[in-house]
């Protein structure tokens, strides 16, 4: 079994948090987030974070914000390394044309502006998770891709892949059972450091409020903040917290993405 360093279990222990928080927030949400109240309250213990412009209650805002912005990030994540790590494969294992004219793409996705690419397309899809996923998903997929793609190209060169084609075995069979579990640390850590990005993504869109409306979110909830002079007025209890999640929660999948096994006989000191 492997053992991983603390940083790992630091990092599984801050995202299992969040994930509890987001998966049971309408029992550990003290109020209905959408009600109305005394609006600018600071912290008491009626509301631990205080109320927003329209007496919502920010603890409860930024309970449901959570499964807004993981929903987003996990979907996301799943989806841009599932097509990187297929386009790698194919652009790598194949090479030739196919790997020129998917290394093409490739390159021409990379070119674009990620950022200023998914703001258009937010601002002219409607406005919601899937088109968001949507817009996010477009440029992001090209790291992983060129990554997969230089380690099939080793991978491939390997006696024990050309033993499988000369026994005539297809090619399906090596990509599946030879190829993608030696890519499996790539992938894993790609996968996880895509869902820490798609979050940034994702709350720099809803601060500039093009995130999804009707639907709590941490960068919406900052947004607003800002909007309605939170930051201004020095209202810590309503910028603060949105900040601070976003900030562990991508730290979190940050750790984690970029742990690796303790060897055998390593020092556990600094």
């Amino acid at each position: 079994m492997k053992k991983f360093s603390f940083s790992f279990y630091l990092g599984l222990a801050i995202l299992l948090f969040f994930l509890v928080m987001a998966l049971f927030a309408p029992r550990l949400s003290p109020c209905d987030p959408y009600d109305f109240g005394r609006p600018y309250l600071k912290p008491s213990p009626e509301h631990l974070l205080g109320t927003n412009d329209v007496g919502q209650d920010i603890l409860s805002e930024i309970i449901y914000g959570s499964r807004v912005s993981l929903s987003i990030g996990l979907v996301s994540a799943l989806v841009v390394t599932v097509i990187g790590a297929s386009v790698g494969m194919i652009s790598g294992y194949y090479g030739g044309r196919c790997d020129s004219i998917l290394m093409k793409i490739t390159s021409i996705a990379m070119a674009i502006p990620s950022l200023p690419m998914t703001i258009v397309l937010v601002a002219y899809l409607d406005a919601s998770i899937w088109n968001l996923i949507i817009a996010i998903c477009i440029t992001a997929w090209t790291s992983t891709a060129r990554i997969v793609r230089s380690r099939v190209i080793s991978l491939k060169e390997q006696p024990f892949i050309k033993i499988e084609k000369t026994l005539g075995g297809k090619t399906g069979y090596i990509l599946f059972r030879h190829i993608l579990p030696n890519l499996s640390d790539i992938v894993f850590t790609r996968g996880i450091l895509s869902v820490s990005s798609a979050m940034l993504t994702e709350a720099s869109l809803s601060f500039l409020g093009l995130g999804v409306l009707g639907q709590k979110s941490w960068g919406g909830t900052l947004h607003y903040a800002y909007i309605r002079n939170g930051l201004l007025n020095n209202y810590y209890w309503w910028y603060l917290p949105p900040i601070l999640c976003i900030s562990l929660s991508v730290l979190g999948f940050m750790l984690v993405g970029s742990a690796k096994p303790a060897r055998k006989g390593e020092s556990k000191g600094c």
